[in-house]
């Protein structure tokens, strides 16, 4: 796997992906850098849910990466991923920013709840996970996770996390231990299509209809009800 060298408030951190890590035992890593140094973990946190890991370290010299703003990034942008694919330490390639938003991927061990990946044909493999999607600014915008493909390699289909959202959770990892997330507590209806929209009057197939709200939920508490169709949240349309 492949790790980003990351400083916040001070300290120095690799950013990584949580399965990368997760079978290995923290007093055996080893974490290889470009000059050929190796350190061990100070500490490990990791979050599941986006498998998101952050491993802090403490060595002299160590030069973090410059942190982009992923939401800025637009389909077509030309991107570099960097990483050891096959155990090819230090390897890049390019490619463009094919998609953004892409959720629902079935990732192997179903533990990745929250999705919202960058798609990207700049070639991902094995050894890959964990590193770092970068701009032509030499920014980092995503953390590259995970690929689609049916031979095990790269079919142009790679997925990263955008890096907004993975340094957020490594800062609530850092700082808290844990992740805390807020939440709506609905079932949303997927059966919801253009003629259900048209029967109640909307002029084309938009919102989200609401099938269940869970007791106890900010949406209850909200008094939303089943049937209801949310139309925007925060001012922004649901299409």
């Amino acid at each position: 796997g492949s790790g980003i060298l990351v400083r916040i408030t001070g300290r120095d951190y690799i950013l990584t992906n949580r399965h990368v890590i997760k079978h290995s035992d923290e007093e055996h890593m080893r974490i290889e850098l470009y000059d050929g140094r190796e350190i061990r973990p100070r500490r490990i946190w990791s979050d599941k849910e986006t498998d998101v890991a952050v491993i802090a370290v403490d060595s002299p010299g160590l030069i973090p990466a410059r942190i982009g703003d992923s939401d800025r990034a637009e389909i077509g942008d030309i991107v570099m991923a960097f990483g050891s694919p096959f155990n090819l330490r230090q390897s890049v390639t390019r490619g463009i920013i094919s998609a953004k938003g892409r959720s629902n991927l079935d990732l192997g061990d179903g533990e990745v709840d929250y999705q919202n990946f960058m798609q990207t044909d700049a070639a991902i493999n094995p050894g890959n996970s964990g590193g770092p999607l970068v701009n032509l600014r030499a920014e980092v915008i995503g953390l590259n996770t995970a690929i689609a493909s049916n031979s095990g390699g790269n079919d142009g289909i790679g997925f990263s996390i955008p890096i907004n959202i993975a340094v957020r959770i490594m800062r609530q990892l850092v700082e808290n231990g844990r992740v805390d997330r807020g939440f709506l507590g609905v079932k949303l209806d997927g059966a919801f299509d253009t003629r259900a929209a048209m029967v109640i009057g909307l002029p084309r197939l938009m919102g989200a209809r609401v099938k269940g709200v869970s007791r106890g939920s900010p949406a209850e508490a909200a008094e939303l009800q089943q049937g209801d169709i949310i139309l925007r949240l925060n001012g922004v349309a649901i299409e």
